[in-house]
């Protein structure tokens, strides 16, 4: 049996999925989904943008397991002065996955990178959700010419530090193999009754909870595994102190049943320690799911981080 080890829950959060394991049948083909043709020229199959609104460029990026449609509040809501790219990660919610057992993480914000000089974006600014968050900050430490700003949103910069500080990428790296295998076997009812109880950990909002819930059972299993196995491994921290790109760190405390103020404060402040001029930005009475939790704090946060 494996149970990743969290804080809160948060790397179970980072994954969506891992719960104890075995190894299971092929989900069913799933319909790709109809998004209008943002770029001229691009095609990807490891991710889909679906584009709305007018103005300066902002990238929506959502985090592990999850569909577009967790941003879809926030891209409405900035849509009249903004115009929102809404990423979607292949293998996830729906979409298919198509690269076997290979890299997942990598290759995806490659492909972020790629959409956005495709479609010729000038230096927008990018908001990404757990896994997202960490994609956002990689293409500003790997592509910093290509961004104006990251917001990180309930994301860290390496994700097994939520076993104890002292972790490091290659001591994380047998459970991060083990876990890549974690949901594969499982019986569907029981990893439904699974990801349901993980959910309510993960929100406060009921709605959000389901669609979490839906989100995950339309996921490829393998994908979460390897993406879950990447985000492990991935130590993003030697590279912060070169970074030059404005971030964000948006962080969640709830004092109800997530992760105490304090306990949140001081591993936000040590993880993003090496990071110039980083902004760290607490909202309180809120899980995992900020956005959804808090929406009027959190667009606030999201508007003074775009207008600054």
């Amino acid at each position: 049996m494996f149970n990743v080890r969290s804080w809160s829950g948060r790397l179970a959060a980072c994954a969506l999925f891992a719960l104890s394991v075995g190894a299971v049948a092929a989900l069913p083909e799933r319909a790709e989904a109809q998004i209008a043709d943002p770029a001229p020229g691009f095609t990807s199959d490891r991710i889909s943008v679906e584009v709305m609104g007018e103005g300066p460029d902002v990238v929506l990026i959502p985090g592990m397991a999850s569909s577009r449609e967790v941003w879809r509040a926030t891209a409405e809501a900035l849509a009249g002065n903004y115009r929102l790219h809404l990423v979607q990660l292949s293998g996830f919610a729906g979409q298919p996955w198509t690269h076997g057992e290979g890299d997942f993480l990598r290759p995806a914000v490659a492909e972020i990178g790629r959409y956005i000089e495709t479609a010729e974006l000038e230096r927008p600014a990018i908001i990404g959700h757990s896994m997202g968050g960490a994609s956002g900050v990689m293409l500003a430490q790997e592509r910093p010419d290509l961004i104006g700003r990251v917001m990180s949103v309930d994301s860290l910069p390496f994700f097994s530090v939520l076993y104890g500080p002292e972790m490091t990428a290659e001591r994380a790296r047998p459970y991060a193999e083990q876990a890549a295998r974690a949901g594969l076997d499982v019986d569907e009812a029981i990893f439904r009754a699974g990801q349901q109880a993980l959910a309510q950990g993960m929100s406060r909002d009921e709605a959000t909870r389901a669609a979490m819930v839906d989100w995950s059972m339309a996921s490829d299993r393998l994908a979460i595994g390897l993406a879950m196995r990447d985000v492990m491994v991935t130590d993003l921290r030697p590279g912060l102190a070169a970074m030059t790109t404005p971030v964000w760190a948006v962080y969640a405390a709830d004092a109800d049943g997530g992760a105490p103020a304090a306990m949140a404060d001081a591993m936000w402040a040590r993880e993003y320690a090496d990071l110039p001029g980083v902004r760290l930005e607490r909202v309180d009475g809120s899980r995992h799911f900020i956005m959804a939790d808090q929406p009027e704090a959190f667009m606030a946060l999201v508007r003074a981080f775009l207008n600054e």
